[in-house]
C-alpha cells in the first residue's frame, strides 16, 4: 500500500470516528432544547439554552460534514452527473475538489486567524449570557480542517481511480 493510500485510509477512518461522534450531538441539541421549552413554561427561562444549541448545532454541523463527504451524501447538482461513466465522474471531482480545497484553505485561514483572537483578547458574545467565544471557534476551525482534510483525500482518490487503483471507502464493519 502506498503513502497515498495510507494517507487516504487514514482519514477515512479518522473522519468516520469523529462523524460517528458527531451525529450524537443531535441529542444534546434535543436536550438543551427541551430543557429550553421546560424552563420557558415554567416562567423562568434559561438564558444560556438557544445561544448553547446554537453552538452545539455548530460542532454538529462542521464536525460531520467530512464524514458526510465521505460517505456522498452531501447535496450534488445532478443535472447530467448521473448519466456518466465513474471514470468521467472522477475526472470531474478530482477538477471541482480543487475549487473546494481552495475554499477550505481561506476558511481555515480566517477560523484560525479569528480563534486566536478570540483566545487573545478574551472575546464574549455580545448576548445576556456571554459566554467566551474560543470554544466555539477553535470547534469550527477543527472541522473546517477535518474538512480540508477528505477533500484532499477525496481528490487523491479521483486521481488513483483514473489511474486504475481503487480505494474504496472502508466499510462500517471496521468502526
Amino acid at each position: 500500500m502506498t503513502i497515498i493510500e495510507r494517507y487516504i485510509r487514514a482519514v477515512d477512518a479518522f473522519n468516520r470516528r469523529i462523524g460517528r461522534f458527531a451525529m450524537y450531538l443531535i441529542f444534546a441539541l434535543m436536550g438543551v432544547l427541551f430543557w429550553s421549552s421546560i424552563t420557558k413554561y415554567a416562567g423562568a427561562p434559561a438564558l444560556w439554552t438557544l445561544e448553547f444549541a446554537q453552538f452545539i448545532m455548530v460542532a454538529y454541523y462542521l464536525l460531520g460534514g467530512p464524514y458526510s463527504m465521505q460517505l456522498g451524501d452531501h447535496v450534488r447538482m445532478d443535472l447530467a452527473y448521473g448519466a456518466w461513466s465513474p471514470r468521467r465522474k472522477a475526472a470531474v471531482d478530482a477538477v471541482t475538489v480543487l475549487f473546494l480545497i481552495f475554499y477550505l484553505c481561506v476558511l481555515l485561514y480566517g477560523g484560525i486567524s479569528s480563534t486566536t483572537y478570540a483566545l487573545e483578547y478574551g472575546e464574549r458574545a455580545h448576548s445576556v449570557w456571554r459566554p467566551y467565544m474560543w470554544p466555539v471557534k477553535l470547534i469550527a476551525a477543527v472541522g473546517i480542517f477535518l474538512m480540508l482534510l477528505q477533500a484532499v483525500a477525496e481528490f487523491l482518490r479521483d486521481i488513483l481511480f483514473l489511474r486504475g487503483i481503487s480505494v474504496n471507502h472502508q466499510s462500517e464493519a471496521g468502526f
